[in-house]
């Protein structure tokens, strides 16, 4: 029988952080990015915190806990360079240029270190890259070039470390790395606010949505921790990587945004992907 653990719990993950994405962009429509950020990962701070306790997980070795504060930095990195990407560039062309690359990146790994898998889960991960750009792709991509085509590559590195050194942490805990890597970002956040002196204080309106964002993304990193525990990095990365199709149907049922052609299509792929990849 397939192992249904981890190809389970990654697409939970891809549910979780796409619905946290679009909890933090309904928040940065009216307030500062930064500002939503580091709010968001005070709240993740103490939730992982809170969970490590009630759950009594013994704190790891001191090497587990500095591989999740370089996960924290380099995925804050990746986060800053990914929104300002999208504020500077075209969100059609930005946006799933980086989401590829966040899975390609662990992908090679897991066929370095783990070896390549069967035929039909290769097919599988070639139709959930080209299914995650679809999904990603948004109206009004095409006409000239794109800037901030640098930073997208950037967030996407950034996310792809993030998914690689929070692997790496969490070979025998979940939560205490989860907690470095949140201090190491929520200082990072805080550094790049009082850097750039800019209001960053949200307004009530917008604290429930950063709430929930800051919640759904550290369980989102929880889940993809325990996937990535219980089976291939590679099945956990791409998997966890389709969270576009959370954030699009989510779209679709709050905000009545129409679904493109070229989504749809994404989703059917998606679909047809994960039945491949949890195949043996």
């Amino acid at each position: 029988m397939p192992n249904l653990a981890s190809p389970g719990l990654s697409l939970s993950a891809a549910v979780t952080w796409g619905a946290a994405d679009f909890s933090g962009g309904l928040a940065t429509k009216t307030a500062n990015v930064f500002g939503v950020v580091a709010v968001a990962h005070a709240v993740g701070l103490v939730f992982m915190l809170s969970l490590a306790v009630v759950f009594r997980e013994p704190v790891p070795p001191s090497s587990a806990l500095l591989w999740g504060a370089i996960a924290g930095l380099v995925g804050g990195v990746g986060l800053a360079a990914f929104y300002k990407a999208l504020a500077i560039g075209k969100m059609g062309i930005n946006a799933p240029l980086a989401s590829v690359i966040t899975a390609v990146l662990p992908l090679l790994f897991g066929f370095w270190t783990e070896g390549l898998p069967h035929v039909l889960q290769l097919i599988g991960f070639a139709l959930a890259l080209v299914s995650i750009w679809l999904i990603s792709t948004q109206r009004g991509a095409s006409g000239g070039p794109s800037r901030g085509l640098g930073l997208a590559v950037l967030a996407g590195i950034g996310f792809s470390g993030f998914l690689l050194f929070i692997k790496l942490a969490g070979s025998a805990s979940v939560f205490w790395p989860l907690v470095a890597a949140r201090s190491a970002s929520l200082l990072l956040m805080a550094a790049i606010i009082l850097a750039s002196r800019s209001h960053w204080k949200p307004g009530r309106a917008t604290l429930p949505y950063i709430l929930l964002a800051g919640i759904l993304d550290s369980g989102a990193n929880a889940l993809y921790v325990a996937a990535a525990q219980r089976g291939r990095l590679d099945v956990a990365a791409v998997l966890s990587s389709l969270y576009p199709a959370s954030t699009v149907i989510l779209a679709r049922l709050v905000l009545k945004e129409r679904l493109s052609g070229t989504q749809s299509a994404g989703m059917a792929a998606a679909l047809i992907a994960v039945l491949l990849i949890a195949a043996r």
